[in-house]
């Protein structure tokens, strides 16, 4: 049975219910409140945590529920999402959870994700035992990680789709400020959100799924994995190459298809500067409607508002803000949105995704007068395009999936005259640059390919290449 229970309530849980819910395990049992009230944690006589309940979140984008869970929500307008997760180290922890959760539903309405999950009975706990006590979290994170050594923090999760979640944000944050690994270990049925996949990207993190073939072995490079020194760690054969599962190579190429669209737009400081608005252009150009909503973590909560978004950036200044973008359910899109304050302005990091399917049509007739578009309106710096043949869903699953093709680069203002204009303008190679922009202070958009032939990369090889050989003027 999963460790995670999530009750979805059209109706906010008060203090009775979340009372209710916490009398699941009966009086004995301890509970105490963490990160301002954001957790409570249930704990066994001997200290022991068993389950922790997150602050009910009101998600107001639609789709949220079913992009991660599957279900339906339970109402056709905003609704709470309310976190209940079990301690992994304790038998009677994972039916407390059930039975929080199920409280909190049958109180306020909703359903309960699991569905099988939910009761409302009283859960027996463990009695102390002797010589047993509580572990402390790592750094402060909540809740406590599965397993914690002394160069990694290990995770067990069981979701569809496993999510970058406040929780698992905290704990990454954590683990990396304490220089210590974040593995999350899965069943092989479980796929990841692109911003997790994003997050988890490159070693000492790993993805780590579950195979009763070979063990265990890593989602998105298909190395095999073993427990070794306290942490998982590739095996290699005796010519010391990494070995890789066969499940990560075996599953056959989907016809599905993913756009992307990573571009870096830079503003000059002003008080009335407002983000976000390159981010809603492109989203409109791609799919006709801006984007439904946004948020710091998954589940993607508040409703788009570029205000809002920009005042939640001038909170955070100077440190950088990490944001996410959604879309609504009929069109799957998203987008990381990163706002980050240099010596030279304002810079914004978007990479958006966009799902096709089979039959549907890829909007690469867009990428033009969109890219147009960015250098007139929203000071683009970079911009580049590429097509992957990937799940519709937008998420990723543990098997091998072909990597992007390139589709075209373009480069603003700024970059055009490093290089020259008329230097940027004829690159050696068989390809038409497009000229953007004003005459005298052009930007150059290279338009690479369609996206089916791989060897557009050998092209964007040679094009940077070009543009970082220019002559110093």
């Amino acid at each position: 049975m999963t460790k995670d229970v999530i009750a979805l309530t059209p109706r906010m849980p008060d203090t009775w219910a979340l009372l209710a819910g916490l009398y699941a395990g009966g009086p004995d049992l301890g509970a105490e409140a963490s990160h301002d009230g954001a957790v409570i944690r249930l704990s066994a006589r001997d200290g022991r945590p068993l389950v922790s309940l997150d602050a009910p979140l009101l998600v107001q984008v639609p789709g949220e529920a079913e992009r991660l869970l599957g279900v339906r929500a339970p109402v056709q307008g905003p609704f709470w999402w309310t976190e209940v997760r079990a301690s992994t180290a304790v038998p009677e922890a994972a039916p407390l959870a059930g039975s929080v959760a199920g409280r909190l539903a049958a109180l306020r309405g909703g359903v309960v994700w699991p569905p099988e999950a939910a009761t409302t009975d009283v859960v027996g706990t463990p009695e102390g035992k002797e010589g047993v006590t509580a572990r402390p979290e790592p750094g402060g994170a909540q809740p406590a990680v599965d397993v914690l050594t002394g160069t990694t923090a290990v995770v067990l999760a069981d979701r569809p789709v496993l999510a970058l979640t406040a929780w698992l944000s905290d704990i990454l944050r954590t683990a990396t400020a304490g220089g210590l690994a974040l593995q999350i270990v899965t069943p092989p049925h479980v796929r990841l959100s692109l911003p997790l996949r994003t997050a988890l990207t490159g070693a000492p993190n790993r993805w780590v799924v579950q195979d009763p073939a070979c063990g265990y072995y890593d989602g998105l490079s298909g190395a095999v994995l073993r427990w070794q020194d306290g942490t998982f760690a590739p095996v290699r054969d005796e010519a010391g190459e990494t070995l890789t599962a066969e499940a990560f190579t075996g599953a056959p190429p989907t016809a599905e298809r993913q756009l992307v669209v990573a571009f870096r737009t830079l503003h000059e400081p002003d008080d009335d500067l407002v983000l976000g608005r390159s981010l809603a252009t492109a989203w409109t150009a791609l799919t006709g409607s801006p984007p439904a909503g946004w948020g710091t973590a998954e589940p993607v909560n508040l409703p788009w508002s570029e205000r809002q978004l920009t005042g939640l950036a001038r909170e955070r200044s100077p440190e950088p803000t990490h944001l996410l973008a959604v879309g609504g359910p009929g069109r799957p899109a998203i987008a990381t949105h990163r706002v980050t304050r240099t010596g030279q302005g304002i810079e914004e990091d978007v990479t958006f995704a966009l799902g096709c399917g089979e039959d549907e049509p890829v909007p690469l007739d867009a990428i033009g007068p969109l890219a147009r578009t960015l250098v007139a309106e929203h000071g683009l710096t970079t911009m580049f395009t590429s097509l992957r043949r990937a799940r519709r869903d937008l998420t990723v699953p543990p098997h091998f999936e072909a990597p992007p093709v390139p589709v075209s680069y373009t480069l603003g203002a700024a970059g055009v005259r490093a290089a020259g204009p008329d230097y940027a303008l004829r690159p050696p190679l068989a390809l038409t640059p497009q000229r953007l922009g004003p005459p005298a202070d052009p930007a150059v958009h290279y338009p690479l390919g369609d996206g089916t032939d791989a060897g557009s990369w050998v092209t964007l090889q040679h094009l940077t290449a070009h543009l970082e050989s220019a002559p110093e003027s």
